[in-house]
């Protein structure tokens, strides 16, 4: 993985340093309304009665929204790290069936601007119920309740930030000015990583942070991925996956690391089966492995993506997972036979970066850097598919534990929010979702 910051070393023809606006050319949008962030929210009753759901003028502007949307797919330049990846992917791809409705647009809220520091992370966003969001802005980790509406700080990385409590291990003098790479919160704990190997744990039914720690002093420290888990007993453990190639176990019952797997190139992802007993793992090589969870010895190489990998998840089922690419495709596996890949779905312009399952394992979604969230129909063996269609950087996705929201962060300098999207419990088919 690149060491990158957004604002500092754009991937090539990139869309995150224009705004929105600009981009399409706005003839008729004055430099007031825009200075005084006056585009407001959209809801579910907005959108029917014919509003954008990003609140994006297109009657005001000289383009329509079908014409900038191929000049987005055709002009929009997909990172590659091996060239032509994408092209050579696609022939690998199954055709699959646009139109399936499976989550219906609630509310654009345009007062949460989920930020991105690193263009190949994008786990940014975390709901851990259908009413409470966590997320990244800018230097801030924040809370935003879906019921009140309220949005409230919990940490700020800007500054000094030390633990409260003291633990063994725990770096009692904090960090400054912490870079967010990435964010993981799950049974009452949250986990930042950050660009120079740290890591930040708050209990969030605590004052304060708990531990601080920096996973390596290594150059090539960026943490790339966190994921909670609980063990058999309940305790809550987390894995962190690091550009320094390796994977880290943390307890966080007795708040030390307890296991330190090494591997040959920067791991961008790791995964835990619902079994506990295996872990994937993805990174900077276009084949993952899949490694016994206790000994960390490799048990099979998963071959088939052309590019790198950043994202891996696994199905609640414990026999499927998926791996997502900068190929442009997300390969599904069972773990019973790696020979191949059982699917691969392929994206409209640009890598797979997050890939999230509901927790009843009915959908899976996949997201691309921008634009687009693909939620498939697991059931109908991913033939059908919901194509979530806006504009706008992907900071990260979030399906509510009990499968009735869909969360997804928009970053765009104008049109950055947060789209929220509810479960249909009745499917209707149509042909396109907006």
């Amino acid at each position: 993985m690149l060491y990158c910051l957004l604002c500092t070393s754009l991937h090539p023809r990139s869309w995150h340093d224009v705004p929105f606006v600009i981009q399409l050319g706005q003839v008729a949008y004055t430099a007031t309304y825009i200075a005084n962030d006056k585009i407001p929210d959209t809801s579910s009753a907005d959108a029917r009665n014919g509003r954008d759901i990003q609140g994006i003028p297109w009657e005001q502007l000289n383009i329509t929204r079908k014409k900038y949307r191929q000049s987005r797919l055709e002009q929009y330049k997909n990172y590659e790290n091996v060239p032509n990846s994408g092209e050579e992917a696609m022939k690998d791809c199954k055709p699959t069936e646009k139109g399936g409705m499976y989550y219906e647009f609630r509310r654009n809220t345009r007062s949460i601007k989920s930020t991105i520091l690193h263009f190949q992370l994008r786990n940014l966003v975390w709901a851990t119920s259908k009413h409470d969001i966590y997320l990244v802005s800018h230097y801030s980790i924040r809370h935003w309740s879906a019921l009140s509406g309220v949005d409230t700080e919990l940490i700020n990385v800007q500054g000094h930030v030390a633990p409260r409590e003291k633990h063994a291990g725990s770096l009692s003098e904090g960090f400054y000015q912490t870079q967010v790479s990435t964010l993981a919160v799950k049974d009452n704990l949250l986990v930042a990583g950050g660009f120079q190997g740290e890591l930040i744990c708050k209990h969030l039914d605590r004052e304060g942070i708990s531990f601080c720690c920096r996973t390596t002093y290594d150059d090539n420290a960026i943490t790339n991925a966190v994921e909670i888990f609980n063990t058999s007993s309940g305790a809550v453990h987390f894995i962190a996956s690091n550009n320094d190639s390796g994977v880290r176990y943390y307890d966080m019952e007795r708040f030390q690391l307890f296991k330190h797997l090494q591997f040959e190139w920067p791991v961008n992802h790791a995964s835990l089966s619902p079994d506990r007993k295996v872990v994937v793992i993805v990174g900077d090589d276009p084949d993952g492995l899949l490694i016994d969870a206790n000994s960390g010895k490799t048990l099979h190489s998963i071959k088939g993506h052309r590019d790198y990998s950043f994202a891996s998840a696994w199905s609640p089922d414990g026999r499927t997972f998926a791996t997502g690419n900068q190929d442009k495709t997300c390969r599904i596996w069972d773990a019973r036979n790696l020979s191949k890949s059982v699917h691969v779905l392929r994206g409209n312009l640009g890598a797979i970066r997050s890939i999230r399952f509901t927790s009843d394992g009915q959908f899976m979604s996949m997201a691309e850097p921008a634009d687009f969230v693909h939620v498939y129909d697991v059931k109908s063996d991913y033939n059908k598919r919901q194509e979530l269609d806006f504009f706008g950087e992907i900071s990260g996705t979030s399906f509510s534990p009990d499968t009735d929201a869909l969360f997804v962060g928009v970053w765009d300098r104008m049109y950055g929010s947060l789209l929220q999207f509810g479960r249909l419990y009745n499917y209707s088919y149509l042909d396109s979702v907006f």
